[in-house]
């Protein structure tokens, strides 16, 4: 049935309502306005319109325009207000009236249903550097150590598809941050394109600190068949303690032999000791390579530091040595479900539980936690993560020294927690900078080879606002800046981080997805991510895809369906972030044919009906 006038008007009058409301919110935030570069103040006006209509829930409205063959407001983000005042003016046709007829004239909007999504494109050039060739979302890829040395690895990725490269200054130093924007810079040469450079501040570090070593052993093993049959000796690289070398790649066990021994030796000779377990072993020497050698084994052997060895050719003696430098064995901390595990502000190894005969634990097992601010901050009943989300735990004391945890979550045979995994504290506000004195030490160099600068664990906006006061310092103005979006703080203050950050343009958004997940909810994290969408793009800031993209591709080759169907989302961002892996060179190939085929059917999150070739009946 058609809309009866009393309908129709009702319609007219919520829709100025939310129009009055979108402009009553700029009122309220024109001083922030006036602080925000003019040439992005537009579209923090746009911002502040759709934060005002998305205060509201507008469902019943948008069936209703539907109903009638309107436009429902489902695509509001880049033109907030002109969205607003179509409907306001093609119900007044309807109606026979003037547009909003009896409410008062509005302004005309920021930005239109053109300049809106263009101005989105233009922000992301800026940014991330001008539009690839056959798509419009750009790849950044993670920089591993080897691209600091491996030149022809970088022109590989560029020529398969990277468009940014990415450094994580927690890894490496200045002389190899330099080395690969220098093995950068040649490719462009070399191919004739352009790639930017995003180089990410370390931050703040939280993560488990070091566990104590239970002793020093190296295991030495065959291969068996599915019987247990020797299928092939174990090769063992051995190599003069005195001058070690690098182990050949295709070999996977190394001991050091010290007292000279491997001076002596010659192919063929075995070589006797006697192992951790007290029983007797042999390696027998195959060939040598430059003053090392390669030697089999057929039985599996544990080798303790300061193992003695002598050679032995048939009958006779020819040496002795003994096996140094063996690994230390350090143990995973072994947890349970209601376990205690005791964080400490001290640096100290941390160990496992100690226990009665009967399995009670004496000793709570404990561990290092490296951010200060939590023993400060963290209180009982605030949850913990660790490990990207493997084990969970509550807060059950804090005395400022020590943080005691019990285990509310593991794997269903329980979890192992090593050194240097992440920790997470979703529920506590952590009094705490974004920029560390590494990092503040690292922006020299940074400054001298990025584009842009990505912004670790933001939270608040005057974390924005101390690091444009050092790039200004630096005389870095230039320079875009990234913000991670990778705590739950950071999400809820994300309207206001967009603000800060559009003072001084070139700005992006990176979903930092792993560690958002475990701050927000794994079951939260396409609802939060979609909503980063929503905001950023009411912006016109440019989105970075991160975490996990094809990630099993990256290290195997081999991608699974759900991250193929993942990195086709991916679209809905300016730019996808893969990480390091053996297979990086293939995975961005991949990738870049995924984005080509699904930029042809979504622009940002609406769908464009391109010709389907499915669609043809005919054949």
């Amino acid at each position: 049935m058609p809309a009866t006038p009393a309908q129709l008007s009702a319609l007219t009058a919520q829709l100025v309502a939310l129009r009055d409301g979108a402009l009553a919110l700029e009122q309220r935030f024109a001083g922030e306005l006036a602080a925000i570069a003019p040439q992005r103040r537009d579209s923090a006006r746009n911002l502040l319109h759709y934060l005002s209509v998305r205060h509201h829930d507008i469902r019943a409205l948008q069936q209703e325009l539907s109903a009638l063959g309107l436009s429902s407001l489902g695509v509001l983000e880049p033109h907030a207000l002109a969205s607003l005042n179509a409907v306001i003016d093609v119900l007044g046709q309807i109606q026979g009236t003037a547009p909003g007829a009896g409410h008062p004239s509005p302004p005309p909007p920021p930005v239109d249903f053109k300049s809106g999504p263009q101005r989105l494109r233009e922000h992301t050039q800026a940014l991330l550097g001008p539009d690839p060739q056959g798509r419009l979302v750009r790849i950044m890829v993670t920089m591993p150590s080897e691209a600091a040395t491996d030149a022809q690895l970088v022109q590989n990725l560029v020529e398969a598809g990277m468009d940014v490269m990415r450094i994580n200054c927690a890894h490496d130093g200045p002389a190899e941050w330099a080395a690969m924007v220098d093995n950068l810079r040649r490719a462009e040469q070399t191919l004739g394109w352009s790639c930017r450079v995003a180089m990410d501040l370390a931050g703040p570090k939280l993560r488990t600190g070091t566990l104590r070593a239970s002793g020093r052993v190296q295991r030495l093993a065959p291969q068996r068949d599915c019987f247990g049959r020797l299928a092939r000796p174990g090769r063992v690289w051995l190599t003069p303690a005195e001058a070690a070398e690098p182990t050949p790649s295709d070999l996977r066990l190394r001991l050091e032999v010290g007292g000279g021994l491997l001076g002596h030796i010659a192919v063929g000779d075995q070589l006797d000791f006697t192992d951790a377990r007290g029983q007797a072993h042999c390696l027998q020497v195959r060939e040598a390579q430059g003053a090392s050698w390669v030697a089999e084994i057929e039985q599996t052997a544990y080798v303790e530091e300061a193992t003695s060895v002598t050679a032995r050719r048939g009958d006779e003696s020819v040496g002795t040595g003994a096996f140094t430098n063996v690994p230390e064995v350090i143990p995973p901390i072994a947890l349970a479900v209601g376990d205690p595990l005791v964080l400490t502000r001290v640096d100290a190894p941390g160990q496992g539980a100690e226990r009665a005969a009967d399995g009670t634990i004496v000793t709570p097992a404990q561990v290092h936690c490296t951010l200060a601010a939590a023993f400060e901050c963290a209180r009982p009943g605030h949850a913990v993560w660790f490990d990207d989300g493997k084990i969970g735990g509550v807060v059950a004391a804090n005395d400022g020294e020590r943080i005691t945890v019990t285990i509310t979550q593991t794997g269903p045979k329980g979890a192992k927690l090593r050194a240097e995994k992440g920790i997470n504290f979703p529920d506590t506000p952590l009094a705490m900078s974004a920029l560390t004195e590494k990092d503040l030490a690292d922006l020299p160099a940074i400054v001298r080879l990025a584009d842009m600068v990505q912004l670790s664990f933001v939270r608040e906006p005057q974390d924005i606002a101390q690091l444009h006061a050092e790039l200004d310092r630096l005389g870095a103005q230039r320079l875009g800046v990234v913000l991670k979006i990778e705590n739950r703080r950071a999400f809820e203050n994300l309207p206001r981080l967009l603000l800060a950050s559009l003072h001084r343009p070139p700005v992006g958004v990176m979903i930092a997805r792993g560690d958002l997940a475990v701050e927000v909810g794994f079951e939260r994290l396409s609802e939060v991510q979609q909503e980063i969408l929503w905001l950023c793009e009411a912006a016109h800031v440019p989105v970075i895809w991160a975490t996990q993209i094809l990630e099993g591709m990256a290290k195997t080759g081999a991608p699974s369906r759900a991250e193929v169907s993942d990195a086709g989302m991916s679209v809905m961002a300016e730019c996808a972030m893969l990480n390091k892996g053996p297979k990086i060179v293939e995975t961005v190939r991949f990738l870049a044919d995924i984005i080509d085929r699904m930029d042809e059917h979504y622009s940002k999150q609406r769908a464009t009906l391109r010709r389907l070739a499915v669609a043809d009946l005919e054949d």
